[in-house]
C-alpha cells in the first residue's frame, strides 16, 4: 500500500516534471533550430504555441475521460504520446513536422497534466499526508519551469537543439513501464458517455484563444486573425455554456462551481503563473541579449529562483496542515509581488546579482502558493470530480503563461520601441529607430548589432540595452500588479469550510 503510494507520487512527479520542462526548454534552442531546418519565423512561433495550445485545449477532456475510464490508464496514454512525439521533435527533417509532433506531445502532456492531482488525492486519502505530496509535486513542478534555460543550455551545447527531446525518450519509456506495473488505478464512482460536443467546443475555445494570445504580438492585437481567432473562441465558449447546460452528463458539471473556494483556487493559479513563471522568458531573453551570457550561464543565473521554490515548498508541507489555505496562497502571491518589485528597478549598468534577492523572494511565493492552492481545488469537490478538478486548475494553470506572455509583451513592445526610439533621436539612426526597436524586443539584439556598419553599433548598443532594460522594469511592475491583486481576491473566495469538507469526504481508494 504505501509502496504504491510513493510510486504514484514519483510517477506523478516525473510526468509533470518532462510536460512543464517543455514548456520553457525549448526557448533557448530556437536559434539552433532556425538554422538547422531553414525554418522561418512564423515556423519558430509555432514550436512554441503549437505545444502550448494543444495542452491548454485539451486539459478538460483528458480530465474527464480520466474519471470515466480511469486516471492510470489516461496517464499511461499520455506518457506514450509524449514519449512518441518526442522522438518525433528529435527527427523532425523540417518545421511542419516538429510543429505537428509538437502538437501531439502537448495532447501528451495534457493527459499528464489533467491526471496528476487526481492521481495523488487518491493515493494520499489523509489531508497530512495530502499535503506533503502536494508539497513535492509543486517543489517539482515550479522547479521544471524555472529550469528549463538551465537544462536547454545544457543540452544544446553539450549535444544539440534534438536531445531537448530525444532525451525524453528513456525516461519517459521508465515512467510508462512503471505506471502500468505500480501505479494503482482510480476512477469516478460513476460514469456516463464521453460528453464529444463539450469536448469539440471547447477544444475550439481554449485552442483559438491559446492561438490568439500567442500571435498578438506578432500580427497585432487588431491584425485579422487575431481578431477572428477572438471571436471564434467567443462563439465557441458560448456554445460550451449551452451545450454543458443542456447534458445530462457534462464534462464541466455545474456542480464543481458550487463552492466559491474553486473559483478562488483558480485565480490563485492564473494569478502565479501569469506572473511568475511567465516573467521566465524575459527574464532570459535578458540575461542573453543584454547581459551577453551564454545559454547555460544564463540558466545558472536562474537557480537561486529554483533553489527557492524547493525550501519554500518544504515550508509549505508543514504550514499546509496548521495554517488556513486562503492566508499562505494570499501571503505567496504578495511574497511573488514583492519579490518582481524587488527584481524591478534595473539600470543598464547592473549585473545579474540585481536580480539575486528578488529571485529569493518570487521563488518563496511560489513555493507557497503552489501546493496550498491546488490542495484548495481538490478539496472543494467530491472525489468523482477530482479529474475534472485537477484539468480545471492546470487549465489556468498553462492558459496564465500563455495570457502573462501576451500581455506583457504587449507592455513590453511597446516600452522598448519608445525607450529605443528616444534614445536614437537625433541620430544618424533615428529613421531606423522603429525598426531597431523591434528588434530588440524580440531578442535580435546581438545580430542587428552585427549587421550596422562600425560606427554606429555603440551608439545602437546603448539605446537598445537602455530601452530592453526599461521594457523589462515596466512589466516587473505590472506583474507585481497582478499579484497583488490576486493575493487581495482569493481572501474571500478561497474558504476553509469548504475544503474542509471535501477533505472529509475523499475516501481511502481500494489497494492503498
Amino acid at each position: 500500500m504505501s509502496g504504491n503510494r510513493w510510486w504514484t507520487l514519483v510517477l506523478v512527479c516525473v510526468g509533470s516534471f518532462m510536460l512543464l520542462l517543455d514548456v520553457t526548454i525549448v526557448n533557448i534552442a530556437l536559434p539552433e533550430i532556425e538554422e538547422a531546418l531553414d525554418a522561418s519565423l512564423t515556423d519558430l512561433q509555432w514550436v512554441v504555441a503549437a505545444y502550448a495550445v494543444a495542452l491548454s485545449a485539451a486539459l478538460l477532456t483528458a480530465g474527464s475521460l480520466a474519471d470515466r475510464y480511469g486516471r492510470r490508464l489516461v496517464f499511461a496514454v499520455g506518457m506514450a504520446a509524449f514519449t512518441v512525439a518526442s522522438l518525433l521533435c528529435g527527427i523532425a527533417g523540417d518545421p511542419l513536422v516538429l510543429n505537428l509532433a509538437r502538437v501531439l506531445q502537448g495532447v501528451g502532456a495534457a493527459a499528464l497534466l489533467a491526471t496528476s492531482l487526481a492521481l495523488l488525492a487518491a493515493a494520499y486519502p489523509g489531508t497530512k499526508d495530502r499535503h506533503l505530496a502536494l508539497a513535492v509535486w509543486g517543489a517539482i513542478s515550479g522547479a521544471a519551469l524555472a529550469v528549463g534555460p538551465l537544462a536547454g543550455g545544457l543540452l544544446v551545447e553539450a549535444a544539440g537543439w534534438r536531445w531537448i527531446f530525444l532525451v525524453n525518450l528513456p525516461i519517459g519509456a521508465l515512467a510508462l513501464v512503471g505506471a502500468l506495473l505500480r501505479m494503482p488505478e482510480s476512477r469516478a464512482e460513476t460514469s456516463g458517455p464521453v460528453d464529444w460536443p463539450g469536448f469539440l467546443t471547447l477544444s475550439t475555445a481554449l485552442g483559438s484563444l491559446s492561438f490568439a494570445l500567442l500571435r498578438a504580438n506578432e500580427a497585432g492585437w487588431t491584425s485579422g486573425q487575431v481578431l477572428g481567432a477572438f471571436a471564434l473562441a467567443a462563439v465557441a465558449l458560448a456554445g460550451f455554456v449551452t451545450v454543458e447546460r443542456t447534458r445530462s452528463n457534462p464534462m464541466l458539471p455545474g456542480a464543481v462551481f458550487s463552492r466559491i473556494t474553486t473559483t478562488g483556487a483558480s485565480i490563485g493559479v492564473l494569478a502565479m503563473s501569469s506572473t511568475a513563471f511567465a516573467l521566465l522568458l524575459y527574464l532570459t531573453l535578458y540575461l542573453q541579449t543584454v547581459l551577453r551570457l551564454e545559454p547555460l550561464e544564463a540558466g545558472l543565473r536562474l537557480l537561486p529562483l529554483t533553489l527557492s521554490i524547493f525550501v519554500a515548498s518544504a515550508i509549505a508541507a508543514r504550514l499546509g496542515s496548521l495554517a488556513p489555505a486562503r492566508w499562505l496562497v494570499s501571503g505567496g502571491l504578495a511574497c511573488i509581488g514583492v519579490g518582481l518589485l524587488l527584481m524591478g528597478g534595473l539600470d543598464p549598468a547592473d549585473d545579474w546579482t540585481a536580480l539575486l534577492v528578488g529571485q529569493l523572494v518570487t521563488g518563496l511565493g511560489v513555493g507557497l502558493v503552489n501546493p496550498n492552492v491546488v490542495a484548495a481545488a481538490l478539496g472543494a469537490v467530491e472525489p468523482a470530480r477530482a479529474g475534472v478538478a485537477s484539468g480545471l486548475s492546470n487549465t489556468f494553470r498553462s492558459m496564465g503563461i500563455a495570457l502573462g506572455v501576451a500581455v506583457m509583451g504587449a507592455v513590453f513592445a511597446d516600452r522598448v520601441k519608445d525607450s529605443v526610439g528616444e534614445g536614437l533621436a537625433g541620430t544618424p539612426l533615428a529613421d531606423r529607430a522603429g525598426e531597431l526597436g523591434h528588434a530588440v524586443s524580440s531578442g535580435q539584439l546581438g545580430k542587428v548589432i552585427g549587421e550596422l556598419p562600425a560606427q554606429e553599433r555603440g551608439l545602437f548598443a546603448e539605446a537598445a540595452k537602455a530601452g530592453f532594460v526599461d521594457g523589462l522594469n515596466s512589466i516587473l511592475v505590472l506583474a507585481a500588479i497582478v499579484a497583488f491583486v490576486g493575493a487581495l481576491a482569493v481572501v474571500p473566495l478561497i474558504r476553509e469550510r469548504d475544503i474542509e469538507v471535501g477533505e472529509e469526504r475523499m475516501p481511502a481508494v481500494a489497494g492503498h
